[in-house]
């Protein structure tokens, strides 16, 4: 009868007859893996490290032999200590303030006469702090008191302050005696000697009235002093002033209609223009 008896099972070598190898402690396959594995991230670690340290080499190599590259060429990340870049030098006009209110009249930018002149930029209201005298083409006020001046418009230059009656109008001044009306003594004003007065051949002064301005006797008044004295302020035109009111701040000679006149200051274009005059040597 043949032996019907199933096979021994691998998994109970105590009923089969075979005992397991207890020369080998357990565990042992894995520590060596584990081994393996430690020893190959050590080796990838060190490649790593190798091929960082050839590429910094060859970059520092790169850089002295070719001096023009850039600082911080090497990559984000790095620090570079570059050399700081060069800075202009300023030149020496380029940090003075100049403000306009703190010019003397004359000193201020050039602008070309004639009815369709503009000042070169927008200036803002004269100063109310008194001037020094006089222009490139007046007089200084230490010289103001027997100086011999007529008055020419910036925007209309053929045409002058002249004695029209009993006003001052804007005229030109072709013949002598148009010349004659057209000459004026400048003195020191006469209610602040900072300032000018303006006198005729005949010995009359142009005062304002009514803010029209016109010549008249000196009546020996503090009114009449005021209302003929001005002073010279600073002017948006090259050697050109404003001349302001002492008893009306703010309110300086301009013409209007070819009339002289006091008009409160205005932010415009025109007023600066009609208000804006140079000091000339007398026409008579």
């Amino acid at each position: 009868m043949p032996d019907s008896s199933p096979p021994p099972s691998p998994n109970s070598p105590w009923e089969n007859g075979w005992a397991p190898d207890s020369s080998r402690a357990p565990g042992t396959r894995r520590l060596y893996l584990a081994g393996a594995l430690a020893i190959t991230t050590i080796v990838v670690c060190v490649t790593a490290i190798v091929v960082t340290d050839k590429q910094t080499d060859d970059t520092s190599r790169t850089k002295k032999a070719d001096p023009t590259a850039p600082a911080g060429a090497d990559g984000p990340g790095l620090l570079s200590y570059a050399s700081p870049s060069k800075q202009s030098t300023p030149t020496p006009d380029e940090h003075k303030s100049n403000p306009a209110s703190a010019k003397a009249p004359g000193t201020t930018p050039s602008a070309t006469a004639g009815p369709s002149s503009k000042p070169a930029a927008k200036s803002p209201s004269p100063s109310k702090s008194t001037s020094s005298h006089g222009s490139s083409s007046g007089t200084s006020g230490s010289s103001s008191s027997t100086a011999w001046k007529s008055v020419r418009s910036v925007n209309y230059p053929d045409r002058y302050w002249q004695v029209s009656g009993d006003f001052v109008k804007l005229n030109p001044a072709g013949s002598a005696a148009a010349r004659r009306a057209a000459t004026f003594k400048l003195v020191k004003g006469l209610a602040n000697s900072s300032c000018y007065s303006f006198t005729t051949a005949d010995g009359s002064y142009l005062r304002h009235r009514n803010f029209i301005l016109r010549a008249e006797r000196n009546d020996g008044s503090s009114l009449f002093k005021q209302d003929a004295t001005f002073c010279p302020r600073p002017s948006p035109y090259s050697g050109a002033v404003m001349l302001e009111s002492v008893n009306y701040p703010g309110r300086f000679l301009r013409h209007q209609d070819f009339q002289l006149r006091l008009d409160r200051y205005q932010d415009s274009t025109l007023y600066r223009s009609d208000s804006a005059f140079r000091l000339v040597a007398g026409l008579d």
